[in-house]
This record gives C-alpha cells, sequence and structure tokens, in this order.
C-alpha cells in the first residue's frame, strides 16, 4: 500500500482518480461482481465534481489564484511530456470502467474499410479529373495513398506500442508534449463534428437525388434565416442519431454490422472496377497530363480527404484483443487495400468517359447510362450512402474515443471520459459528439461546412511523423548532447526544405536550380538523422527505414497543405487562436492539478515508475 497524501489544503484531493476495477476478494472468495461503476457510483450522475474536480475549480478564490499564476502553468504545461504508463495506466483510471477487447485483425480491416471509402470516391473523382488532373487522376489517388500509407505506418507503431483510446492526442502528448497534444486534439475535434455533419448532410443530398431532380427535396427552408443557415435538414439529424446511437451500444455489434454492410459494398465495387474496364476505351486516356503535373498534384492534395478515417480506427487500440498482431495487419492492410481500389477505380471512370465530359457531380452514374446500364447508376447511389453511414458509424466509434482520453487527462471535463460498465463504451463522450454534429448538420449548408474543414488533418500526420522521430531519436536525461544537436539540426532541415520545396511549387517556379537545392537539402538533413544514433528500437512493431519514410511523410503532408491555399491557412489559425483561450482559461489549470497530483502520488508510493522519457 502506498501512503496516502495528506488532505491538507495545499495538497490535491485523493478523489481525482478513481480505480477502473473493484476492489479483488481476499485469498478463497470469489472475486467481487462488478456493480454499476467501478467506484460505487451510479453512471448515470451529473454534478459539478463530475465536470470540475481538479482544485482550482473549487471555488471562485481557488480560480482566481489559479489564473494568477497562468504563466507558470502554461510553461510547466508547455515543457510537460506524458509517458506510455501515464496514458496506459493512470489516465484510464478516470473512466472507472474498462472497455471491453472484443476486436481483432478482421474487425480493425473493414472498420478501416467503412471508415475510409465513403462518398468521397463517388464525388470528388469525377470533379478532380474534369478540373484538375485528367486520365491522370489514378496517379493522384497513388501520391496521396502513399502520404497516407506513410501515416498509417506511423499511427501503427504508436498503437501497437500504446494500445489506448486516444491516438494521435495521446502520442503527440507523449513525444511532443501537453501544449502541441492540445491544439492537435482541438483540431481533430473540430474537423470530427463538421465532418460528420458534412457526411450527414450529404447523405440527405444523396438520398434526395435518388427520389428527386432537387437534392434540397427533403430539407425545410426558412427564409427568415441567413443564407447558408436557412435549410433545415432533420434527416441529417436522424442520421447521425441512429449512427452514433448504435456506435453506443456495443463496439463488437458495431463492428459486425460494418463489416457486412461493407463486404456488399466491395461486391459492387468490384462490378463498378470491371465494367469500367469491359466498356473502358483506351483513346479516353489521351492526353494523359492534359493539366500537368500542377493538375496531378492539385488533385491528390484534394482527393487525399478520400483516405481520411483511418485514424479513427487507431483510436480503437484500447479494445483490440491482440494489439501486437491485429493493429499492423488491420491498419497497413486496410490502407493497402484501398488505394488499389481507388486507383483502379479512378482508372475505369476514365477509360469509360473522356475526362472533359465527366460529370461533376454524379461522375459515375452518368458514366453507366452513358454505356447504356442506366440500371446500375442505382446501386452506385446505394453504394455511396453505405459508404457515408458506414463512415458516420466507425467516425463515431474513433471521434467518442479521442474524446474520452481528451477528458482522462482533464483538458476537457472528465465526466466525459467515464466508460459504461454494461457496454463497455463511452456513453458521455458519444452524446457530446452526437450533439455538436447534429446542431451543425441542422442548420449549416455543405458549402458552409466545407469551407470550415481545412488542412487540421494533413497538419495532424505532419506532428505524428515528427512524434516518431522523436520517439526514436530523442529519449529525456539518456540521448547525449551532441546528439541531441544533431537530432534538432537535422529537423530543422528537413523542415526548412520541405517549406521551400511547397513554396517554390506553389509560386509556380520552374526552375530546376531551386528543386534541386531544396531536395538535395532535405535528403541531406535525412541523411544527417540516419548518421545519428538511435535511443530507442520498437519492441513489437517498428516503421521500416526510419528516418527515411517518416521525414518523406513530413515533406509530402507540407507539400499537400501548401496546395489548399491560404483560406485554410487562415481557418486553422483563427481556431486555433480560439483554442488557446480556452486553454489558458481552463485546460492549462486542469492539466497542471492532474500532472502534479500524480508526480505526488508517485513520489510517495514506491514500486510505480513514471519517467518522463516516454518508457514502460
Amino acid at each position: 500500500m502506498g501512503i496516502k497524501i495528506s488532505s491538507e489544503p495545499q495538497d490535491f484531493p485523493s478523489n481525482l482518480t478513481i480505480p477502473l476495477n473493484p476492489p479483488t476478494a481476499t485469498a478463497g472468495m470469489d472475486p467481487l461482481p462488478q456493480s454499476a461503476s467501478a467506484s460505487g457510483r451510479s453512471y448515470w450522475r451529473f454534478s459539478k465534481q463530475d465536470f470540475y474536480p481538479e482544485p482550482t475549480f473549487q471555488n471562485l478564490s481557488t480560480y482566481l489564484s489559479a489564473l494568477s499564476k497562468t504563466p507558470h502553468r502554461l510553461k510547466d504545461r508547455i515543457l510537460d511530456r506524458s509517458s506510455d504508463a501515464r496514458e496506459l495506466i493512470e489516465c484510464k483510471k478516470q473512466s472507472e470502467n474498462e472497455m471491453k477487447k472484443c476486436l481483432t485483425w478482421w474487425d480493425l480491416m473493414w472498420l478501416g474499410f467503412g471508415s475510409v471509402v465513403g462518398s468521397g470516391i463517388f464525388s470528388i473523382t469525377g470533379q478532380e479529373a474534369h478540373d484538375h488532373a485528367g486520365p491522370a487522376i489514378v496517379l493522384s489517388y497513388a501520391v496521396s495513398g502513399l502520404s497516407a500509407l506513410l501515416s498509417v505506418f506511423c499511427y501503427t507503431e504508436f498503437a501497437v506500442e500504446i494500445p489506448i483510446a486516444g491516438g494521435s492526442f495521446s502520442f503527440l502528448r507523449i513525444e511532443l508534449g501537453d501544449f502541441i497534444a492540445f491544439i492537435a486534439a482541438g483540431n481533430i475535434l473540430l474537423e470530427g463534428l463538421v465532418g460528420a455533419a458534412g457526411l450527414g448532410r450529404s447523405w440527405t443530398s444523396y438520398f434526395a437525388s435518388i427520389v428527386s431532380n432537387n437534392p434540397d427535396f427533403l430539407r425545410i427552408k426558412v427564409d427568415s434565416f441567413a443564407k447558408g443557415f436557412n435549410l433545415l435538414d432533420p434527416l441529417a439529424v436522424v442520421i447521425l442519431a441512429v449512427a452514433n446511437g448504435i456506435a453506443v451500444t456495443g463496439t463488437k455489434r458495431t463492428s459486425v454490422l460494418n463489416w457486412v454492410s461493407s463486404i456488399f459494398g466491395v461486391i459492387v465495387i468490384v462490378f463498378v472496377i470491371i465494367v469500367g474496364f469491359v466498356h473502358g476505351k483506351s483513346e479516353n486516356l489521351e492526353p494523359f497530363f492534359p493539366y500537368g503535373a500542377e493538375g496531378v498534384f492539385t488533385a491528390a492534395a484534394v482527393v487525399y480527404w478520400s483516405y481520411t478515417g483511418f485514424d479513427m480506427v487507431a483510436n480503437m487500440a484500447e479494445e483490440v484483443k491482440k494489439p501486437s498482431r491485429d493493429i499492423p495487419v488491420g491498419l497497413v492492410g486496410s490502407m493497402s487495400l484501398i488505394t488499389v481500389v481507388y486507383c483502379l477505380m479512378s482508372l475505369a471512370l476514365v477509360m469509360m468517359v473522356k475526362y472533359t465530359q465527366v460529370d461533376v457531380n454524379a461522375a459515375y452514374s452518368y458514366a453507366f447510362v452513358g454505356i447504356g446500364m442506366k440500371w446500375a447508376k442505382y446501386l452506385v447511389s446505394i453504394v455511396a450512402l453505405k459508404g457515408m453511414t458506414t463512415s458516420l458509424l466507425v467516425g463515431s466509434m474513433g471521434q467518442a474515443r479521442y474524446t474520452t482520453q481528451i477528458a482522462r487527462s482533464h483538458m476537457i471535463p472528465p465526466y466525459f471520459a467515464l466508460v459504461h460498465p454494461k457496454t463497455g463504451t463511452p456513453v458521455y463522450a458519444t452524446l457530446l459528439i452526437t450533439t455538436g454534429s447534429c446542431i451543425l448538420a441542422f442548420f449549416s449548408s455543405l458549402d458552409v461546412l466545407s469551407s470550415v474543414l481545412s488542412f487540421s488533418t494533413l497538419f495532424i500526420f505532419m506532428l505524428m511523423a515528427v512524434a516518431l522521430l522523436v520517439r526514436r531519436y530523442y529519449v529525456k536525461d539518456v540521448t547525449p548532447k551532441c546528439d541531441t544537436m544533431k537530432f534538432v539540426t537535422s529537423l530543422f532541415v528537413i523542415f526548412g526544405s520541405s517549406i521551400g520545396i511547397t513554396i517554390l511549387w506553389s509560386s509556380k517556379y520552374r526552375g530546376w536550380i531551386g528543386y534541386v537545392v531544396t531536395i538535395g537539402s532535405w535528403f541531406l538533413g535525412t541523411l544527417g538523422l540516419a548518421l545519428t544514433s538511435k535511443q530507442r528500437i520498437p519492441k513489437v512493431w517498428g516503421v521500416p527505414l526510419v528516418p527515411w519514410l517518416p521525414s518523406l511523410s513530413i515533406a509530402m503532408n507540407l507539400f499537400l497543405i501548401g496546395s489548399l491555399g491560404a483560406a485554410a491557412v487562415w481557418r486553422f489559425i483563427i481556431c486555433s487562436v480560439i483554442m488557446l483561450v480556452y486553454y489558458v482559461l481552463a485546460g492549462v489549470h486542469a492539466t497542471y492539478d492532474m500532472a502534479h497530483i500524480d508526480q505526488q502520488e508517485l513520489k510517495l508510493e514506491p514500486g510505480k515508475g513514471n519517467s518522463s522519457d516516454g518508457t514502460l
């Protein structure tokens, strides 16, 4: 038994963390039954202590006192790094009950397929083939797929060693610190809410287009509301509520429903590919590069969104039976398969229809009409609806678990970290995500939602590659000073050269000297890392060709970010500033309290290790 912390005013209350499991029975006795909550309290509760249990928020006086110490606490949080043990053990106590380990590599494969293969391949492909890439759209999908696969590698190594619900949030918190993880978390949550709302609105439009020529047929127009918010969408709210309702009933049940429906989707996709090649004409592929290399990369930045969603599957790591085997097979396998499928589907489209004649709104449906198979367009519509539904389903699961881990750290109220004892799912976190996305979907039109979306996902993927390099090359108080300098210098050169390549391309500069200098600098920076001693070797599964693959991931993500335009950058900056205000007023104080009560407990209770270098 460890020594209890004293209950003097300056100490922290001991009920900030609660055991995950009920007390163990004494020898010779049956285990104690699982109660409604491992803490002995009802799961369905709602009190100030559940939302703000930290000392800072006990009353107005303690809060004002904490605000006066904000500079000190902010510095502490910026410099602090979490650890594997803190994320895997200490933070999980906030949930009171364990999530159920019920997923296998088969589940992860289909969750990946269900989350990624949505409406994007059906809606974006025609638009980008017509406007930017032409027949070379297949190369755009290959480039984006490679970039996504590099990010999958980084996610997989972390998820195998730290199988926790937080995904990128936990990984970044361990390697890049509390502050960077918060900025990442806020942007991912915003993208999740807006993305789910956008899918809900798209579902309504797609369904309406089947029964009517008017995509707004099922919406309610309110003339007194501002444009962009005057088409109310009750069906989108219903679809979001149903998807989240299914997700909250149980992980395994949701997974089975996903892979059964996804198998049907695969059958139709195979049909689309076969018909496309049988009825395709090779002359439709000429000219292959009508818009040049610029068009290929511009389209690659846009179609990249067809690959997003796999990070939601990484958030399911806490519920995987055998992480060391199931996560690499599930994540890497599904993304490799999806890349091949996307390339074949895009090639089938531009072989069936000349790129100049592709319908930008319903490319595949009109392609089938053009070859005399009008009935097949209904199959395409059904698969697109299925894809949007499963994307909502898996996205709901992933976002809820992401939110759970953020709440476990107390960056948002720990109330949303509670896991239901019977379903093994984070009910409150799911309700939070559902409520937010339903409100957005009910009022906001697709053009408003799309203007909010930005490069946040690419930004997070880039940070994940940086975090992987930090994990391999830098361990606090272990890495020699000379190696630290080599690592920092090499990383600086990689970033600088990657940004340089992006700026040159975006400025329409096509001289070979600038690219030789910037690409050469990237190569030398990566070579410098390769010649630096690694401080940690993966215990189970690791990204191959480190540092080359993570370095390439950084360069590709920055390059794709640069293709998105200034509006996306400003959106990111404005949202980050708003998040920073919340962090300074609440998040920094809650996480400061949590970090320092953990430190006091660890000092007073021998035998518990929680080093800042991230080792267990």
